[in-house]
């Protein structure tokens, strides 16, 4: 087999001929094209749909192919010559695209629909974690919220922690304060239907306590290859206060992880399930995402994503110093063990979210976005989500607008890199923290490394 690190350059630039599809429209598919178009083996990459900062972007433009429509979009790989697609949110890995581009003979990056289980189904994911030994809160799952709110009220240890099952994109998981809270939690996603019928089963579980981390890895279905570990800031505002969002910011990488419990992840989280699910007759290609609370335990399973985190792509991706496309390749043919991932060492990467004013509820759309180019003068990356474009202005037109990304010698140099890029950008009723990484940095201090 090739070893994808020792390609000469002749040999590049014979192979400069690539073209990539990235499926999805927000900041983690403006980041992987970003990071795939740095590749000498590629001349273009397509987004479908894309958004503001994807159209006409150097080797990167936007595409209106219908990403639902599995055979309409084959048609168009095939006839376009797309050598590789890339699946960035979660719903086409359930709705098995992976699946369905493989069995039409092109190459995808992704797990198949069973595998993506993991993240699509809750239920299923809390009991493959028992069948595997992987350590997680205690649960139990209901079909009946009568049923659900007397376990809440009868449970030994605090079910305080409402899940739909199905996927909610990102918003369906509720951390109640008290039993009553968690049963009007119950009532709201089973009778309300507040997430429709991702809610139609829930999983109630148990409150744990510590700090959450974000370890993800490449994984050909055999070797895991993990990434340094981040930490997203789901709280609107500065301190942790505020709703629950989509994420408004990341840094990378997580200071509180030593050496030896990142080691002690990989073997008891990220192998055993990659090796479980094998078992269970799923080879799982693609990232492997596990949003992990560090308690006095040890490392415990919040949930598993089948695919990138947003924003923690946007921090990522950044300090990733090998050729993106080559450990795709590398993990698409089973050959990740020859092919490992280089990380920039001693360095970290802070990304600031601006959100709409109102969200995460309701907010307006079509206010232009300035400063962008300021941003750009700094040395930052912005990558957009939720933007478009209008008689040729940038103009919101979503929740989360753009993520502000700064890569500096250590956190406390990144952040403040990213919030002048923040400060340099302007659209009305902005939304974003100044404290993107304050965990990481009271845990530096402490340990007198600031």
């Amino acid at each position: 087999m090739q070893r994808f690190g020792l390609i000469t350059s002749d040999l590049l630039q014979a192979e400069m001929a690539e073209t990539v599809l990235v499926i999805g429209s927000g900041a983690r598919e403006h980041a992987l094209a970003w990071k795939l178009a740095q590749s000498a083996h590629i001349k273009h990459v397509l987004v479908a749909p894309g958004n503001a900062g994807t159209a006409s972007n150097g080797k990167i433009s936007n595409s209106d192919v219908p990403t639902n429509d599995h055979n309409q979009l084959i048609s168009f790989c095939k006839s376009n010559d797309i050598s590789l697609v890339v699946v960035g949110p979660e719903a086409p890995l359930a709705a098995g695209l992976v699946d369905d581009l493989t069995a039409a003979g092109l190459r995808c990056f992704g797990p198949k629909a069973k595998a993506a289980q993991l993240e699509a189904s809750k239920s299923f994911s809390k009991d493959f974690m028992i069948r595997h030994g992987i350590p997680t809160a205690k649960y139990k799952s209901f079909t009946n919220p009568k049923e659900a709110c007397d376990f809440i009220n009868s449970a030994d240890f605090p079910a305080l922690v409402v899940k739909a099952s199905g996927l909610a994109a990102g918003k369906g998981v509720i951390v109640a304060s008290n039993k009553e809270e968690a049963c009007k939690a119950v009532n709201e996603i089973m009778q309300d239907k507040a997430f429709g019928e991702a809610g139609d089963t829930v999983v109630v579980e148990e409150l744990l306590e510590g700090e959450e981390v974000s370890c993800l890895c490449f994984t050909d279905g055999y070797t895991v290859a993990p990434m340094p570990p981040a930490q997203d800031h789901k709280r609107l505002m500065d301190g942790d206060q505020g709703p629950n969002t989509g994420g408004m910011g990341a840094y990378c990488p997580a200071p509180q992880i030593s050496k030896d419990l990142r080691d002690q992840i990989r073997d008891t989280v990220l192998q055993r399930t990659v090796d479980g699910i094998r078992e269970e007759g799923a080879l799982y290609i693609g990232v492997l995402y596990a949003g992990l609370m560090l308690t006095k335990d040890g490392p415990k399973v919040l949930e598993f994503n089948c695919r990138f985190g947003d924003p923690e792509c946007q921090v990522i991706l950044p300090l990733l110093q090998s050729d993106l496309y080559e450990v795709i390749q590398a993990t698409i043919a089973g050959g990740l063990a020859g092919s490992m991932p280089v990380w920039l060492e001693d360095h970290a990467a802070v990304t600031v979210v601006m959100a709409s004013g109102g969200y995460p509820g309701s907010y307006n759309k079509g206010l232009e976005i300035t400063g962008l180019s300021k941003a750009k003068e700094l040395g930052l990356e912005v990558f957009h989500a939720g933007t478009t474009l209008k008689d040729g202005k940038v103009v919101t037109s979503g929740g989360r607008v753009l993520t502000v990304t700064s890569v500096g010698k250590d956190l406390l140099s990144a952040l403040e890199e990213a919030n002048k890029g923040v400060s340099a950008i302007d659209f009305p009723g902005a939304v974003y923290r100044k404290d993107i990484g304050f965990r990481a940095i009271a845990y530096l201090k402490q340990h007198r490394c600031v």
